[in-house]
């Protein structure tokens, strides 16, 4: 496989494993147990003095293409596919943690990556600390002895916040931490952490991987040293794998992955400047638009801008629910990346169990919703939001 193909070019061939059949998609293989020709083979294939696959939960053909062409896209030496973003997170910061650690993390997260690092790592003796991880100042103040891991998303869920990565991985560096950074609102065609110094990237491919609403995965990505001494025992007995099923769909679905993002993200951009002439709209969070409150650091680290917009209507919730329940076009659902576009909010869906305090110290008011843009015609979307805006009280 040539390293200098474009990422187009390797999300269609990258990886690719072919039988003795010359299958011009990729095979699923859906078995759980593989078989050897002799005792002998077994025991060395075990020992690892022998490639080749031992269990369905350790690895399988159709798995190792999704890594390998995820590898490709990420720039990084070797993944693991999960059977969900959420265990893809945990996977990634637990599998490199002890009690009596230290993580540092910005504190905003999508809802569930929040309880992991906050309520499950302490039932564990991991200490947390939770910062506003847009000024690097807190990121430094937060360090103890113990430190060993920073995780933060950017751009974040659902406020769009942006993380300066490189300045977060100086810092790690200094203390020798790792850095974990959750890149799914930028997919990897428009940030590439591991570029700006992070060591461990992870995605829910359930999002835009997939992109048609099927099946759930995520990844883990890092180099080759990282995973073998951190990730790969945690992962063999712990048991988060991928279905191969799982996989072959993610194969399909990044195929047109540069094709569904460009128009998503042109999408979300037209979207965003309607959004902002409107009088019942108080604000309009999107990292393509100048007035983004971090858009130097956007300029620095993204080659885009997002499939992701970020609203706040001035009726709050009841503004919010009237103009949900009146969209015909956009649906409502707590995904994102779909090639449908999705709208939530995100004070009474995905991030409900957090505190009126916390909510709002994120910035989630009552009136806050996220949108998805999805492929569908622009025009047609701009018009679903006219329509829908009208039924909302001014």
């Amino acid at each position: 496989m040539s390293k200098t193909w474009r990422p187009a070019t390797q999300l269609v061939h990258g990886g690719t494993l072919r039988s003795q059949y010359g299958e011009t998609s990729e095979a699923i293989y859906l078995t759980q147990g593989f078989v050897y020709d002799t005792s002998e083979a077994a025991e060395a294939r075990f020992k690892g003095e022998t490639d080749g696959y031992i269990y369905a939960r350790y690895g399988s053909p159709t798995n190792d293409m999704f890594e390998k062409r995820m590898c490709m896209l990420e720039g990084a030496e070797d993944a693991r596919a999960t059977a969900s973003g959420m265990a893809a997170v945990s996977a990634a910061i637990l599998c490199q943690v002890k009690a009596g650690d230290h993580i540092v993390a910005a504190r905003a997260l999508f809802g569930s990556c929040r309880w992991v690092v906050e309520t499950l790592a302490p039932k564990y003796g991991i200490e947390c600390t939770l910062v506003d991880g847009r000024d690097l100042k807190n990121w430094e103040e937060a360090i103890r002895p113990n430190t060993k891991v920073f995780f933060l998303e950017s751009p974040t869920n659902p406020t769009l916040e942006v993380v300066d990565i490189s300045g977060v991985a100086r810092l790690a560096n200094q203390v020798g931490a790792k850095v974990v950074v959750d890149n799914v609102f930028a997919t990897p065609l428009f940030q590439k952490p591991l570029e700006l110094g992070a060591h461990i990237v992870v995605y829910s491919a359930t999002k835009h991987i997939d992109g048609q609403g099927r099946c759930l995965g995520g990844v883990v990505l890092a180099d080759k040293a990282w995973i073998d001494e951190n990730l790969h025992d945690y992962f063999r007995h712990t048991g988060p794998a991928m279905s191969p099923f799982n996989a072959w769909t993610l194969l399909k679905g990044i195929e047109t992955l540069p094709l569904r993002v460009k128009q998503q993200t042109q999408n979300a951009a037209k979207i965003a400047d309607f959004l902002a002439e409107q009088n019942k709209v108080a604000k309009v969070i999107y990292p393509g638009r100048a007035d983004h409150p971090q858009a130097d650091i956007i300029a620095k680290q993204m080659k885009g801008g997002s499939t992701l917009i970020a609203f706040e209507l001035k009726g709050g919730k009841e503004a919010a629910f009237t103009l949900q329940n009146a969209l015909e076009i956009i649906k409502i659902s707590n995904n994102l990346g779909d090639s449908k576009s999705l709208i939530t909010h995100p004070a009474t869906t995905t991030h409900k169990n957090l505190s009126e305090e916390a909510r709002a110290e994120l910035g989630i008011s009552p009136g806050t919703v996220r949108l998805s843009a999805g492929i569908e015609d622009t025009d047609d979307l701009i018009e679903d939001f006219a329509k829908a805006l009208a039924k909302v009280s001014a």
